[in-house]
């Protein structure tokens, strides 16, 4: 068993500076969270782990992380609301650290300025991007819901509304426009996108997850990381919603460094980088994740030439 846990103890493909890569130390996460006890039993190997086929069993790690890791208190989120996997969130964003690195020196503190679309209910890119690099946030979503059950969690945080804004964005169609204010500039903007292309579609990743897990014969399942309406799916899905964020991208072309999103089907590469080449991007880089067999990539473009963007992190640094 030992040799076995030696093997496992980092998880393959993760960033270096990821706090997750290793295996849950469920000792540690229940001492910080007590609450988390009552779902951790021992799996088929012997070892402490939870069901994460159960909803209440996976918001209850991500409550004993955020406090173990980040110092995040109260965090919660509604029912049937995106309850997002903290590993591939920070994953992200050490990567976009990578993006802003200046001669290998990540630039940290308030100076840097992100936009994070599609923010949800769960606000996680705003907190873990703030505890780690210590970043600034504006968080955007259509849902007014969520963005009242994000600023719950912000105010249970002493010091969090002071770096990050929450904003609603009235057009449903719109991705920065109604956003992003005529005197403002940002480093960063990064996106989550609809994953699905209907309802329909999500239903049957809905099914093909818990057939997954070993829960075929659930009636109507849901989904153990939870997500609703826009956050589950958009007209057209990822690939839709992405070749949209580029193409208004170019409104906005001096007011970013770096665009970036998440990609989650290699499928919808082709037609973003169309999309990218449309728009007359300076520069665009793709960005292999992995977390075990799961498999994604960050697509970033800029707009800003090698002079521009050296003369943008110059500024920075003032």
């Amino acid at each position: 068993m030992k040799n076995r846990q030696a093997v496992t103890a980092v998880k393959a493909g993760m960033h270096p500076r990821n706090p997750h890569r290793e295996r849950y130390d469920f000792q540690r996460l229940t001492a910080a969270s007590p609450e988390l006890a009552g779902f951790v039993s021992p799996n088929a190997y012997g070892d402490a782990s939870i069901d994460f086929a159960d909803p209440l069993a996976v918001k209850a790690l991500n409550c004993a992380l955020l406090r173990l890791e980040y110092a995040i208190e109260g965090w919660d989120i509604p029912a049937q609301y995106l309850c997002p996997p903290i590993p591939g969130r920070a994953d992200y964003l050490h990567y976009l650290a990578d993006l802003l690195a200046d001669g290998g020196v990540i630039p940290r503190g308030d100076a840097i300025q992100v936009l994070d679309i599609g923010t949800g209910a769960n606000c996680i890119y705003p907190l873990i991007g703030h505890r780690a690099y210590g970043w600034q946030f504006v968080g955007a979503d259509i849902d007014p819901v969520a963005l009242v059950n994000a600023q719950r969690i912000l105010d249970a945080n002493s010091g969090l509304n002071e770096v990050v804004e929450l904003r609603l964005q009235a057009s449903p169609g719109a991705v920065f426009s109604g956003i992003v204010k005529p005197d403002e500039r940002f480093d960063l903007t990064l996106c989550n996108p609809p994953f699905h292309a209907s309802p329909d579609e999500a239903r049957a990743g809905t099914q093909r997850k818990w057939k997954n897990l070993g829960k075929q014969n659930i009636r109507k399942p849901l989904l153990n990381f939870g997500g609703q309406g826009g956050e589950l799916w958009c007209e057209g899905g990822e690939e839709a919603f992405v070749c949209r964020m580029v193409e208004e991208s170019v409104l906005f072309a001096d007011r970013c460094l770096w665009f970036t999103t998440l990609i989650s089907k290699s499928a919808s590469l082709p037609a973003v980088y169309r999309a990218l080449k449309k728009a007359g991007v300076a520069g665009s880089r793709t960005i292999e994740m992995a977390q075990g067999q799961k498999k994604s990539r960050i697509v970033a473009w800029t707009f800003q030439s090698e002079n521009q963007q050296r003369l943008w992190r110059s500024s920075r640094r003032k």
